[in-house]
């Protein structure tokens, strides 16, 4: 391990914790400080690949990366600031509860393509604890006099959190994991009264990305340009971001 982490440390950048809030039942906001956040090219929907192996000597190689969504970014502090949910109880998961104020964070970027996309009229936000911060940034940068609506739900309401600004944007449910059903029902009160060209991003469970893609393309027969999903995890598969 201590070779890889050398060739980690080369790679990527070092970065100091400023920051650490406990935002809900579930979730910790950590804030991160670097000059070389001032920099970065920047678009709502980025990721960061955090060796979290670097400070945790028990992990082995496939826990030793993780990706997380950047929840915001101040360029003139050169601040971020991430979202973690911890209640899998994975290695991530543990590595957020033990950070604190003063540990040093070695990330890169990940840039992906469930990012912000303005061209359409009105737009449905659907994800659970995961994919929250990720929607958040998403939402909170589109243009103003854009069409909103949404599906943000957990098996506890207590685990979903307001946004960085502390507003509360989207509509949150209370709904047992992989609720296919609920989702849809809500999806056919919803989609009516969507105008324009329509859009929607959803997030979280790889059970629930793949069936709503399937929906909207099949059922609905939406353009694959207005679907956008990204599995934050599988409940068969252990490490997926």
């Amino acid at each position: 391990m201590g070779i890889i982490k050398t060739i980690l440390k080369r790679v990527l950048k070092e970065n100091t914790i400023v920051e650490k809030q406990k935002i809900s039942e579930s979730a910790y906001r950590i804030r991160v400080k670097s000059d070389n956040i001032k920099d970065v090219e920047f678009v709502a929907g980025y990721f960061l690949r955090i060796g979290i192996g670097m400070t945790e000597e028990s992990l082995t190689m496939k826990d030793f990366v993780r990706s997380y969504s950047v929840w915001d970014l101040d360029k003139t502090n050169g601040t971020l600031d991430l979202a973690i949910a911890t209640h899998s109880k994975g290695s991530g998961a543990k590595w957020a509860e033990q950070r604190k104020v003063g540990d040093k964070v070695y990330f890169t970027w990940k840039k992906g393509n469930f990012i912000l996309d303005d061209t359409a009229n009105s737009y449905l936000f659907i994800g659970d604890l995961s994919a929250l911060s990720h929607l958040y940034i998403i939402r909170r940068n589109l243009p103003k006099d854009k069409q909103v609506e949404s599906i943000l739900y957990s098996q506890h309401k207590s685990e979903l959190f307001a946004d960085i600004d502390g507003t509360m944007p989207f509509n949150f449910y209370e709904l047992p994991e992989n609720p296919y059903s609920e989702i849809i029902a809500e999806i056919k009160k919803i989609i009516p009264h969507m105008t324009g060209r329509k859009m929607v991003y959803v997030g979280g469970d790889s059970r629930i990305c793949v069936a709503l893609n399937q929906y909207f393309r099949r059922e609905l027969n939406w353009d694959t340009k207005q679907i956008k999903t990204k599995p934050f995890w599988n409940p068969d598969k252990k490490g997926l971001e």
